[in-house]
């Protein structure tokens, strides 16, 4: 169905491109060693475009200095097909966001919190979230769809976000999906 879905998922930015996630995953590690006493965000989401006869997908990864600075990369996945279901394309939206929460070990995630930790009593701070590319709004096609996809979230033990603050896949991914 998709193209690279059993090969590990491959990563790029403005500087890199190629980076599994192991080396994304170092680069975060460095990114918040340069400022252990941070508060950090770590977010995760996926946005979709239809195209003519694809539909591209993009998952983003922003991790977040508050006030000083970010570190971001994205995968890349075309489904080549015409994905016209909104609850299908949203749900695979998820589905990938999930995938690449889920490389976040229990074990990835302590390493991370371990940056941070000995600067806790001085303000610093670490938190995961998944951005969720739908609204809660009334006129919002996807609003009905808000309960099962932040479910699906919690459940992974992240803080959903939705819009206006599921930045990373409403505005950041979005761009690349064109």
């Amino acid at each position: 169905m998709m193209k690279n879905w059993t090969n590990p998922p491959l990563f790029q930015n403005l500087q890199e491109t190629g980076m599994t996630f192991e080396q994304v995953f170092e680069r975060i590690v460095k990114f918040m060693n340069c400022s252990p006493n941070g508060n950090y965000r770590l977010m995760v989401g996926t946005d979709s475009q239809v195209h003519k006869s694809h539909t591209t997908f993009i998952t983003g990864i922003v991790i977040r200095n508050e006030g000083n600075g970010v570190w971001a990369c994205i995968r890349k996945i075309i489904v080549p097909r015409k994905m016209t279901q909104l609850h299908e394309r949203i749900s695979l939206e998820l589905s990938l966001t999930e995938e690449i929460v889920s490389m976040f070990t229990e074990e990835r995630k302590s390493d991370l919190i371990n940056i941070v930790l000995p600067y806790l009593y001085h303000g610093a701070s670490f938190t995961m979230e998944g951005h969720i590319d739908i609204g809660a709004g009334k006129r919002n096609k996807t609003s009905e769809f808000v309960k099962e996809m932040v479910t699906r979230m919690e459940s992974m033990g992240v803080a959903p976000k939705i819009k206006p603050d599921a930045f990373v896949a409403s505005s950041y991914a979005n761009r690349y999906t064109k």
